[in-house]
């Protein structure tokens, strides 16, 4: 693994300015750019520790605060270990937040994040990839629809609701992607029931979409998540493996 810088920088949008955090071999070379989608819980130590892995593999890696229109990350203060369990009030707080960062602003924002790597020199030139993580693989999934041109592989882990009777349920984007995808699973998520895997794979499939999708078995939502008692180290090693295979065969 290579040394790596971390720095924090703000990205102009549409809706004002928004803070993230950029991580990239040490060296300063430009390197292929991957955009890392969080999960509800935010931009925090673990989402950089991440972020700090993936450049250590020879990448550069935005981690962009999609809650920006609520304030700096951490829009939430959170302790070292977040239950759920233990704290009734964090859905509570967190619902709200989740339920205002609709599709169309996913997408917008998206073009930020797409243009402001397209003008960095810690990126190199050409397509990105993406990696998002419960939420994050919807965002992914909107992202990779939205910007076709500029997504040339994208990765969801433990993501939840892919495949609903929503008008803009995630995999409604198929017909429009064009990046390689892969999605694991976790087995024991109730955000994800049997029948939306299979009908998120059937939509893939139907669309031409290269893809693979896999469930990982005894894993609970969350388990690359290692400040949450979800957490599953092998599952989380899995992981690493699938997502780093993604983006050799995409760069």
């Amino acid at each position: 693994m290579t040394d790596v810088r971390v720095t924090s920088v703000d990205i102009t949008t549409e809706d004002g300015v928004a803070d993230a955090c950029l991580v990239q071999p040490a060296d300063g070379r430009p390197r292929p750019a991957v955009l890392l989608y969080q999960d509800a819980y935010g931009l925090r130590p673990h989402l950089r520790s991440m972020a700090e892995r993936l450049a250590g593999a020879g990448y550069t890696v935005l981690v962009p605060n999609v809650f920006y229109r609520l304030g700096r990350a951490p829009v939430l203060e959170l302790p070292a270990l977040i239950d759920p369990a233990a704290d009734p009030t964090l859905w509570e707080r967190l619902g709200p937040m989740l339920a205002g960062l609709t599709p169309d602003l996913v997408k917008r924002d998206a073009g930020a994040w797409l243009r402001w790597l397209a003008g960095s020199p810690a990126a190199a030139d050409g397509p990105v990839a993406l990696t998002g993580y419960c939420m994050g693989a919807r965002l992914a999934l909107w992202t990779a629809g939205a910007h076709p041109d500029r997504v040339a592989a994208a990765a969801g882990f433990h993501g939840g609701r892919l495949a609903t009777d929503d008008p803009d349920s995630p995999h409604l984007e198929a017909p429009a992607i064009t990046a390689e995808l892969y999605l694991g699973h976790a087995d024991e998520d109730p955000s994800l029931p049997p029948e939306q895997v299979a009908r998120f794979e059937e939509a893939l499939t139907a669309a031409g979409v290269r893809h693979t999708c896999e469930v990982y078995a005894g894993a609970h939502h969350g388990f690359t998540q290692a400040d949450t008692p979800a957490y599953d180290r092998e599952a989380d090693e899995r992981h690493w493996a699938a997502l780093l295979g993604l983006l050799e065969r995409a760069f």
